[in-house]
């Protein structure tokens, strides 16, 4: 039997963990969403895979009032190419992207990254889009799609517009999307015969956030080096890249690895300082570099 001081204690948890009362909104189409995002305005939230969204709500750290549910909304799903885009639909199941063979073919970053998302459980609930919407710089995708040039469709009463990737990351949970739009799909530039990619992190167990992680993509053209868990946002490390640009050599590669000091300036966490998630991105574009220049 608990005391009446461990019941008071438990019912507060109780409380904590419990999502606030909210309306709900089962959406059928974009239409109907975007109707209930232009009356309630900041007070709704649109529900997707739910991974990030619904441990925000029974934390209590998001309190909207409506919350939108656009699962039923098959239009947002699928992988198809489009000529020289892959195209990934906002809603599609990370654990969808992973089987896919189009995109283990179009797109092999994205590809290798779908692995080291958390768990399967949450792989087959979360959705592309809502990663990437989440934005956060530890996160994998959003460093994928900064390294491959992809660009997000944006949708909302007003019309559609395109994003490019390097232009939708801004700050901390900040990005370009707009409260009244919504991410449609993500078109991928195809990967050209040749090209090479390597997808590292490191975590203190498998399944969560990494302390650093690297996304590298070589083609003939040059070398993409977007590195996460080391800024408020996915960074790419262009003095890096320059580096290895002649080549990869067991020289150039210490060459990049001391360039990092210049792209990089980690900020210390609970899990690590800057000064280790510095010396952790070395050791990454290590394992990187030597990784592409086997291939």
């Amino acid at each position: 039997m608990l005391t009446p001081a461990r019941e008071t204690r438990r019912a507060r948890w109780e409380d904590v963990l419990k999502a606030p009362s909210f309306a709900y909104l089962r959406a059928s189409s974009l239409a109907q969403v975007f109707d209930a995002l232009a009356e309630h305005g900041e007070d709704a939230r649109i529900l997707a895979g739910g991974q990030s969204l619904v441990p925000a709500l029974n934390m209590r750290l998001s309190e909207p009032r409506l919350l939108i549910d656009i699962n039923p909304i098959a239009a947002l799903t699928g992988i198809e190419r489009r000529g020289g885009m892959l195209r990934i639909g906002a809603l599609t199941r990370h654990s969808e992207v992973g089987a896919s063979p189009l995109v283990a073919r179009l797109a092999p970053l994205i590809h290798q990254a779908i692995p080291h998302i958390a768990h399967p459980a949450i792989r087959n609930r979360g959705t592309f889009g809502g990663s990437l919407a989440q934005a956060d710089p530890a996160a994998e995708l959003p460093a994928c799609v900064l390294a491959l040039d992809a660009v997000l469709h944006l949708a909302s009463r007003r019309g559609e517009r395109a994003v490019s990737a390097r232009d939708f990351f801004r700050a901390l949970y900040e990005t370009a999307l707009a409260p009244d739009e919504v991410i449609t799909a993500i078109d991928v530039p195809v990967a050209p015969q040749g090209t090479r990619s390597v997808f590292v992190e490191l975590a203190r167990r498998r399944g969560d956030y990494a302390l650093v992680g690297l996304a590298a993509e070589a083609r003939e053209v040059g070398l993409r080096l977007v590195f996460f868990g080391v800024g408020n946002k996915p960074v790419e490390a262009g003095a890096a890249s320059a580096a290895l640009a002649a080549g990869i050599t067991a020289e150039r590669i210490a060459a990049a690895q001391a360039a990092l000091a210049r792209d990089l300036d980690p900020p210390g966490d609970l899990q690590a300082d800057g000064a280790t998630k510095l010396h952790l991105a070395r050791v990454l574009l290590g394992r990187a570099a030597r990784a592409l220049m086997a291939a």
